[in-house]
Order: C-alpha cells, then structure tokens, then sequence
C-alpha cells in the first residue's frame, strides 16, 4: 500500500549506471500525515485520509477535524485502499515509502488553456486558404443538421480548454532523495509547476496493474519412441 501527495517541481535527465539518459520530473514530497481512516462500517469504504502543507488561514472547521494531531494542512486528499487496518491518524508517510524501480500512477490537473477555438481544441484543420474563405481559416463550420434540430450533445465546438483532472499510469520511479523529500518518474505529468500530484502504487484502488509480461511456457515434449 504506496501513496503520497507531492508538489511537481521541474523536468531534467538523469544518467542510468549504463550510461543510458531519461527524461524525468522532480516531485516534492512533504511529510503526509494521516488525519483520518475511513472504514466500510462507519463511512462505506475504506480510505485514508493525509494532509499537506501548512497555511495560515486555515478555517475553523478545519482546524478541529485535526485538533486532535495537534496542528492543520493546508490540502486534504484521500486514497482509496483495500484494508486500514494498522493505520492510525497521526502517522506520517514520507518520500522513502517509494523506492527506484517501482511503477506508479499519477493524478493531477492540467494546464488551464482558456477558452480555445475548434483547431486547438479538437485539432480540426480549418477551411482551405483559398478565395471565398475570408475569416473563415480557422472556424468551425455548420453545426445545423438536415432536421434543423437542436445542437446534437456532446458537438466539438468552442470552449474553455484544461485545468481537467488526468491520470498517468504505469510511469517508473527513477530515483527517490529521502534527504531532499524528491522523487524522480520517468516521463511527464500532468500539470504546471508548483502543482499538486497524487502517487500511488500497488494496494490502493486508485492504482491498476499495468499488464504483466507474458511469463513463457514451455511447450509438452512427446515421448520419443524407439524406431525399429
């Protein structure tokens, strides 16, 4: 059971023992601290419960649902899991409950691209460059339809574009700073810097097993039979 909230920071490379070079993205993990254990008898489910960072304008209800730890958060995020039993509010979680070679996914949000047009947003091509198209390059086209209906659900068209919650599976952890509460994945992940992420590994209902590589199985030899 592998979860964490850490803070995108950068990407760079980093340079394996063979030499080989990966693209990776840098995480800041704060300490997470458990602040509370939902179970299937009292809330439904089964779910833990951390908060991060610290805030100086934290609101009243807050601060007494962690009264009893004795300090608040800034962010609340919880991660469904399988079983709570041995997990307590107050105990902290830190970047060395990873370690280099897991696989791990991740949820974020992505970059708010405002309100875009049909050809950012959807990839239309646009109309040809040719005369007759004035002011019509990147435009949409008609939306109509031969029963002069209303606008069918879900037409590409125009609007607000990102800041939608993105999951990335399957990404490898590169490296792990417990000293510097950093952890390197291989790859990208959603979001800009300074954005919240949310890592989890094997045992929480978050995560889904990336397809294991088929193990070889070895053919049944006949029984060689004695020629006369």
């Amino acid at each position: 059971m592998k979860f964490i909230v850490g803070k995108k920071i950068e990407m760079r490379q980093e340079f394996r023992p063979d030499g080989s070079v990966v693209p990776v993205t840098l995480v800041m993990v704060e300490p997470n601290t458990v602040t509370a254990v939902r179970t299937p008898e009292k809330d439904g489910y089964a779910a833990i419960q951390v908060g991060v960072g610290s805030s100086r304008n934290v609101k009243k209800p807050q601060i007494g649902h962690t009264k009893a730890i004795g300090r608040s958060f800034a962010d609340f995020r919880e991660f469904r899991v399988e079983d709570v039993s041995g997990i307590a509010p107050g105990q902290i979680a830190d970047v060395s409950t990873f370690a280099p070679g897991d696989i791990v996914h991740v949820v974020g949000t992505s970059k708010g691209r405002g309100f875009q047009g049909v050809v950012k947003r959807h990839g239309f091509h646009g109309h040809p460059a040719t005369h007759g198209h004035k002011d019509q390059l990147r435009m949409p086209g008609s939306i109509g339809s031969k029963r002069q209906g209303p606008v069918a659900p879900g037409k590409r068209m125009a609007g607000r574009m990102g800041g939608d919650r993105i999951t990335v599976r399957g990404l490898e952890v590169v490296s792990v700073d417990a000293a510097a509460g950093i952890v390197a994945l291989k790859g990208a992940v959603p979001g800009a810097r300074n954005g919240m992420l949310l890592i989890s590994g094997p045992g929480s209902q978050s995560y889904r097993a990336t397809s294991a590589p088929a193990t070889p199985v070895e053919a049944p030899v006949a029984p060689a039979t004695e020629q006369a």
